[in-house]
């Protein structure tokens, strides 16, 4: 079975050590909620894993091949199968939702006639049947700023789809969401978890959502594995040491 093997991971920003010493191994297919307070280090692994951020010591593989060593090409290529969205959305909000999606492909297929706004009829129908997944088509031709925060994180998805990435990282992607879009994009990530077999890793703050859709919870405090179980593992014990309730 493929596998993510994080090896001795650190990261030290000057004096600050943001990530300390993790190992952890992750098992292809499942939804893995990595928890813990702000600060604990949690954007920082997936930035890392990503290699948006290049870690001060350690390792991370992918079915045996040394992700941190990856240059040029090959970086490109692993981004494009470790796909990352973000709390902010990213999308370009002049243009249409649908060229929006379309720029996914470009780190699949990174060619200057793509970079000039040219995509092939192939990619422009998994654009929309990607839309159509989350019940977005009919929004293909409005700008993406016109769309409501749920949708916009909807559209950030589809596009990472457009990736046919292995891995689908989520960086805190419902905190700016009211509790019904949070649900749909929740919904939505199972959905393709469950449907394409695509592991998803997702840093969340709330541990009721945490709980109710990840296979397996990581809980970090001061960049270190304090925790690592079944939601059903995460006893209110557990919770209070790992939010530092007690102290608040």
């Amino acid at each position: 079975m493929k596998s993510l093997k994080i090896k001795n991971l650190k990261k030290k920003f000057k004096d600050i050590s943001a990530v300390n010493d993790i190992n952890l191994e992750i098992k292809e297919g499942k939804i893995i909620g990595i928890i813990g307070r702000s600060g604990a280090g949690k954007s920082t692994l997936l930035r890392m894993i990503n290699r948006l951020i290049d870690p001060s010591e350690g390792s991370i593989e992918f079915n045996d091949i040394n992700i941190t060593s990856l240059k040029g090409r090959s970086l490109r290529k692993w981004r494009s199968e470790c796909a990352m969205i973000f709390q902010q959305f990213n999308l370009v909000e002049r243009l249409d939702v649908l060229t929006n999606v379309l720029i996914g492909s470009l780190g699949r297929n990174y060619s200057l006639l793509n970079l000039i706004g040219i995509f092939s009829k192939e990619e422009k129908i998994n654009a929309l049947r990607n839309l159509d997944r989350f019940d977005l088509s009919e929004k293909a031709l409005q700008k993406a700023g016109t769309l409501s925060g749920g949708q916009q994180q909807r559209v950030a998805i589809a596009r990472a789809l457009m990736q046919k990435p292995k891995i689908l990282l989520a960086d805190e992607p419902i905190s700016s969401l009211d509790p019904k879009n949070a649900k749909r994009v929740m919904d939505d990530m199972m959905k393709i978890n469950r449907e394409d077999g695509i592991t998803v890793i997702c840093n969340l703050h709330s541990l009721d959502v945490a709980k109710k859709y990840c296979d397996r919870l990581i809980g970090l405090s001061d960049g270190k594995v304090v925790f690592d179980g079944t939601p059903d593992d995460l006893t209110a014990e557990i919770s209070k040491e790992l939010y530092d309730l007690d102290n608040e």
